[in-house]
């Protein structure tokens, strides 16, 4: 199974979460206003996590 974003409607708005094959959650949104708010959210986190790099903080 492949990782998805889920989209859902909390109290304070938009969000979404992307999960793991295995149905984990490993990563959540901030709310956003609207539902395309967080459907643009979920692309921009798939265009920064391409080439994005792991380092140590």
């Amino acid at each position: 199974m492949a990782a998805k974003f889920e989209l859902y409607e909390a109290k304070d708005g938009w969000r979404f979460r992307l999960k793991a094959g295995n149905g984990e959650v490993v990563a959540t949104s901030e709310a956003y206003s609207s539902k395309d708010g967080a459907v643009k959210g979920c692309e921009a986190v798939k265009r920064a996590a391409a080439e994005a790099q792991v380092v140590e903080a």
